[in-house]
């Protein structure tokens, strides 16, 4: 939440005009090192057959670790022969090569913290790797035909499979690191006759290089080394130039993705080259770009530096641990090659390489390195219900009031800033919030949960003991001369901030969450339950004064880093301290719920986030799903957009579509400004109530499937929604589809209406498969590899398909909460693949709140169709946990799993009360359970086997079978 408004006390130093103002925020032109970085791939591109990297590897200094693959060298630059840097190259268990550069010996120390904050752990090196050493390169091949290569000069990093290139560092000779300098250093001056006639241009070009021998590769002047401004603002930077340059090419994938957040397409768009859709780099750094474009490479609030390239033969990926502002620029030198040059302002280079060879394999590889989505509440994949603000603790009351009387189903409602007295954050405004506790408390009566927020700006006064605290503890952010308080302004007023890279900021954070006295004077907030969850805004961070709306760069971090350092890990810490806040609150821990705005590399760990201040527009509706895949693939998986925009009133119609949109996003909120119209679903007309009511009760009754699809994430990386590219690695025509996902590993295949007046979608069908509409059985059909089929779509419809091959557990009682659904029976929807007889599908169940799923108490089911004999399909439940090795579940290790443990136990009386069975080839003879006939009812139609038919697909009803959800059972359908 962030939105400026006339009547807001910060009017005097907030805009008011509601668009993005694009001045706010730099080009890369307005970026010195961005075009520092430009202008050297400029000359290099100028000079292309004879451009040479200046960096090379002593081959006298290659130093192989005894027993581990990996090795270090120095690497030299002939711009400055003094200068020395330290490269270490090492290959994980897992395959993943860590590239590391840093000087040596410098006169200052680069920031070198970057993967220590997104990393889960130092990544265990190999054992069983050998580096084979020759007079050119260092080389090791393991695994299926990998192989990692370093040439000594110039120094290139390249990674292989079976001899093909995947990845190349350097391979454009564009790694630069700017050394450490003293201001006045001296350049290489060359003395140079002149005649009396003067020069001409080529004498006076060979003169400027005889002046400056570097001007080849670093440009003729100093461009922003020591000092730069923007708009009023004047960015000092003490330690000079310490930027960092690096090349990486895809020399066989034509698609990249991720890099996140940007508003743009999933496949990303060319930004230099011949034609290039954008003419500026994307950037990373995380900004407070209220109402951003719809389709731009500009930075939002978000940033992790992670890149698959996939071609129809492989995917790899490449983690640059950075946390400095970073541009991005891609061109396609041909359609199945991939050129990107990665702009840092500081840091080192470490890069971590993913050689794949299947999205699957990336994505093990990163949350190896990150970790995967943490798994959620239960109730935090329900429907969260906010504005900006309910005013008053009866207003609350009144909304919860409304649902209930709508009959709609609900799990959060949402306070923003104006429940603070003055914006001072835990403080209620007794005002209107004269009773918090009883507020929360009938919230929870009814089954529901609280989410508040807690922005990172402290309101600098007496009166606030947060603040007072943080003061005391010297904890808060500094100036740039490292003493001084940073004071900057937010909806607080004047403000400090919490500096999160301070240890002995940690403990103290946590304690603020209590909901009971710590005595000794120390602040709690014991005006809370364990209730309340947390959303964490504005910590990019968000400073209305500040430069580019955010903190200058050269203030001062615990250990004398600058901000411009750290910024984008700046968000991460605050919601990951906040995160364990809300987790240590409890005994037993309860799992947190945590949205954050900012995020990082490893964010996913940590809660759910959303895209920000988005615009009630189509455009905006449809690059929201956009976002959100890109989000996804980059492992923070818990990702959804503002429904019904953040500015704006949407018409009704876009209200619905916008709605669809949300049932099958991760994070399902709907969201809206202060100065918006009320409009919160059932404030609507008919028939738009009626159809958003029925679209919150199908997002409940797919709850099953959603929370099977976030265990999954959690355990194997894998997104909880995945694009086509990820489903279907070799079919070209859905690469760069992004507009239509799966969900999980359900089978469910969704492509919501972003654009007004639709009646009818279409949708890619990517293979030789059958393919059902959930709502009516229509049985579509793809003969030939990637199809576009026309399915219905008037806004009461919504085009969802289930691939043939999936079972599908649902819920299908309504209910006002999910908590209130954790004893209800199951529906199995079977959609039988085009043989007629195969289907699978999962379920997980546990208790949904504690972390007690990691001592085993859980449920893990696999559903399965086959063809037990000519005439035969046997539907069977069984247990997976008893029959796989143990997994992982939140990085903790399961040690042991019984299938009758104390979870199970608990729902054992929860039985399935229905299979509705898709595609059954003819009328059954009969539909046995253990040898007893079974109730059932069939309705004729397409066989899912008749390849050339489509139509209403056959529909067989097994009714209530009496099995428990817990058990092993076998189902015969005797044709």
């Amino acid at each position: 939440m962030r939105a400026f408004s006339s009547f807001i006390l910060l009017a005097s130093i907030v805009p008011t005009v509601l668009s993005v103002k694009t001045q706010d925020f730099k080009t890369c032109s307005q970026a010195g090192f961005c075009r520092r970085g430009r202008a050297l791939a400029t000359r290099a591109s100028e000079s292309a057959t004879s451009w040479k990297s200046p960096y090379s590897i002593d081959p006298n200094t290659v130093f192989i670790a005894p027993n581990q693959a990996s090795f270090t060298a120095s690497v030299k630059s002939s711009l400055y022969p003094a200068i020395s840097f330290g490269l270490d190259v090492r290959v994980h268990d897992d395959g993943v090569v860590r590239v590391r550069m840093d000087e040596v010996n410098g006169l200052g120390k680069r920031y070198d913290e970057a993967a220590s904050w997104a990393l889960i752990a130092e990544p265990k090196i190999s054992s069983s790797i050998q580096w084979k050493v020759g007079k050119k390169d260092v080389r090791a091949i393991y695994g299926k035909g990998v192989e990692v290569v370093i040439e000594f000069e110039p120094l290139k990093v390249t990674l292989l499979k079976n001899g093909q290139e995947e990845i190349v560092l350097n391979g454009r000779g564009l790694l630069h690191m700017e050394h450490f300098r003293k201001k006045e250093e001296p350049k290489l001056a060359v003395e140079a006759e002149v005649p009396e006639e003067g020069l001409n241009a080529d004498d006076a070009q060979k003169v400027v290089k005889l002046e400056n021998p570097r001007a080849w590769f670093e440009g003729e002047s100093e461009d922003a080394y020591w000092e730069e401004s923007f708009s009023s603002w004047t960015d000092t930077k003490p330690k000079g130039p310490q930027s960092l340059f690096i090349d990486v090419t895809f020399p066989n994938h034509g698609h990249v993705y991720g890099i996140p957040q940007h508003a743009s397409t999933l496949d990303l768009r060319t930004t230099t080259g011949e034609d290039p859709y954008y003419s500026d780099p994307y950037r990373l750094y995380n900004a407070d770009t209220f109402e951003y474009l719809a389709d731009s490479t500009m930075s939002l609030y978000g940033s992790i530096p992670l890149m698959h390239a996939h071609s129809t033969d492989s995917t790899v990926g490449v983690f640059n641990a950075i946390g400095s502002e970073t541009w991005v620029d891609i061109s396609h030198p041909t359609p199945k090659s991939t050129e990107t040059y990665w702009i840092s302002e500081s840091g080192i280079l470490d890069i971590f390489l993913m050689p794949g060879p299947t999205p699957k394999d990336v994505f093990a590889q990163y949350s190896s390195l990150t970790g995967t989505q943490a798994l959620p509440a239960d109730w935090a994949i329900g429907y969260h219900q906010c504005r900006w603000n309910y005013i008053s603790s009866e207003d609350i009351r009144t909304v919860q009031k409304k649902f209930d009387e709508a009959d709609m189903p609900v799990d959060v409602f949402w306070l923003d800033i104006e429940y603070a007295e003055d914006h001072k954050y835990f403080i209620w405004d007794k005002k209107n919030f004269p009773d918090p506790v009883d507020m929360i408390n009938d919230v929870q009566d009814t089954s529901r949960k609280m989410v508040i927020i807690i922005d990172p700006h402290l309101k600098r006064v007496s009166s606030y003991p947060v603040y007072q605290e943080a003061v005391e503890r010297n904890v808060l952010v500094k100036q740039k001369d490292g003493t001084s308080e940073y004071e900057g302004w937010c909806w607080s007023g004047s403000s400090a901030w919490v500096d999160f890279f301070n240890p002995a900021s940690w403990d103290w954070w946590k304690t603020l969450f209590k909901t009971h006295s710590l005595g000794d004077g120390k602040f709690s907030w014991v005006e809370s339950t364990e209730n309340v969850y947390i959303w964490n805004d504005m910590n990019e961070p968000a400073i209305f004064n500040g430069p580019e709306i955010s903190m200058p760069r050269d203030n001062i971090h615990y250990g004398g880093w600058e901000h411009r350092d750290v910024h984008n890990i700046n968000g991460m810490l605050f919601s990951n301290l906040t995160s364990q806040a809300v987790m240590e609150r409890s005994t037993p821990y309860k799992r947190p719920f945590v949205l954050t705005r900012s995020f990082y590399a490893g964010s996913q760990r940590f809660g759910a986030m959303w895209t920000g201040d988005n615009l009630g527009t189509w455009e905006h509706m449809a690059v929201g799903i956009k976002m959100v895949l890109a989000n996804s693939i980059a492992g923070f998986a818990f990702s959804g957009s503002d429904v019904g925009g953040f500015f704006g009133n949407p018409e009704p119609e876009m209200l619905v579509r916008w709605y669809h949109v949300g049932a099958f996003s991760p994070f399902f909120r709907a969201h809206a400004h202060i100065d918006t119209k009320r409009r919160e679903p059932f404030l609507l007309d008919e028939p738009y109530k009626s159809i958003v009511k029925d679209i919150l009760r199908l997002r409940y009754s797919m709850l099953p499937i959603w929370y099977t699809a976030f265990r999954e994430s959690s355990v194997t990386g894998l997104p909880v929604v995945r694009p086509h590219y990820v489903v279907f690695p070799k079919d070209e025509g859905g690469f760069s589809i992004d507009d239509q996902f799966f969900v999980g590993g359900s089978g469910i295949l969704v492509k919501p209406v972003t654009e007004k007046g639709v009646t009818e979608a279409s949708v890619y069908i990517p293979e030789d498969e059958v393919y059902y509409d959930y709502f009516s059985q229509h049985a579509y059909r793809s003969a030939a590899k990637g199809k576009n089929i026309t399915v219905p779509a008037a806004l009461h419809q919504l085009p969802l398909l289930i691939r043939g091959g999936s079972i599908l557990p649902t819920r299908e009682r309504p209910r006002r909460s999910s908590t209130l659904m954790k004893q209800d029976p199951f529906t199995l929807r079977v959609a039988l693949d085009k043989t007629g007889f195969n289907a699978r599908g999962e379920l997980y169940l546990d208790d949904g709140t504690t972390y007690s799923h990691q001592e085993g108490q859980f449920v893990w089911k696999e559903f399965k169709s086959e063809k037990q004999s000519k005439n035969v399909i046997k539907i069977s439940s069984h247990d997976l946990g008893s029959e796989k090795p143990t997994e992982a579940v939140d990085g903790v290790a399961l040690t042991t799993y019984d299938g009758g443990n104390a979870f199970a136990k608990s729902i054992s009386s929860v039985r399935v009360e229905k299979l509705v069975v898709l595609g059954v080839a003819s009328k059954p003879k009969g539909v046995k359970l253990g040898g007893k006939e079974l109730e059932w009812e069939y309705t004729p139609g397409v066989g899912a086997q008749e390849s050339k038919k489509e139509g209403i697909a056959s529909v067989l009803v097994i009714k209530d079978p009496k099995v428990a959800i817990t058990t092993d059972w076998e189902i015969s359908i005797q044709l």
